[in-house]
């Protein structure tokens, strides 16, 4: 995992190497997990963070690899998604973690994946519930080297199966 830091010098973690987007979605899903995480680790304001990847990462040679087809809407609308809909989207969350986790202490960037997949699986009903699993298990490989996406399958997988029983009938991610 690498980091680096922010012009406020607040630390952003990026996964090593290039990320693997495959759409402009898959792209912003990838910059909202990040722009969550350095939200909930500098305590910055959303407007902030969102203005900050609009203007200097996507557009900054050096960040392109990482966000060089993000959709911008969709990015935005994740982000403030989430602090619009964290409320409700937290004790989903926290229903589906293992017996005596809590969400508050459990890793800044899984907490961040974890928000905003259960944001799309809630809110997002234009896309298909196991479009969203499978991106954010990806995203959680970006990141993590562990059991941490198959943690991430799982809990996604009891939310779909909760938010979206029509939709979801037999396991959606193998």
């Amino acid at each position: 995992m690498a980091s680096e830091r922010n012009d406020d010098g607040a630390p952003v973690r990026m996964p090593e190497g290039e990320a693997r987007a495959s759409s402009a979605r898959g792209t912003a899903r990838l910059a909202a997990v990040q722009a969550l995480y350095q939200m909930d680790v500098a305590r910055t304001d959303a407007r902030a963070v969102i203005e900050e990847f609009i203007r200097h990462r996507f557009r900054d040679e050096a960040d392109r690899a990482h966000y060089d087809r993000a959709d911008v809407g969709f990015f935005e609308d994740l982000v403030l998604g989430v602090v619009k809909e964290q409320r409700s989207i937290d004790p989903l969350i926290a229903a589906h973690l293992a017996q005596g986790w809590k969400l508050s202490r459990i890793d800044s960037i899984l907490r961040a994946i974890l928000r905003s997949a259960a944001y799309e699986l809630q809110a997002r009903d234009d896309v298909p519930a196991r479009v969203i699993i499978n991106e954010y298990v990806e995203i959680a490989h970006a990141f993590f080297g562990g059991n941490e996406p198959g943690v991430v399958n799982g809990i996604l997988d009891a939310i779909a199966r909760a938010l979206r029983a029509g939709e979801v009938k037999d396991r959606i991610h193998g």
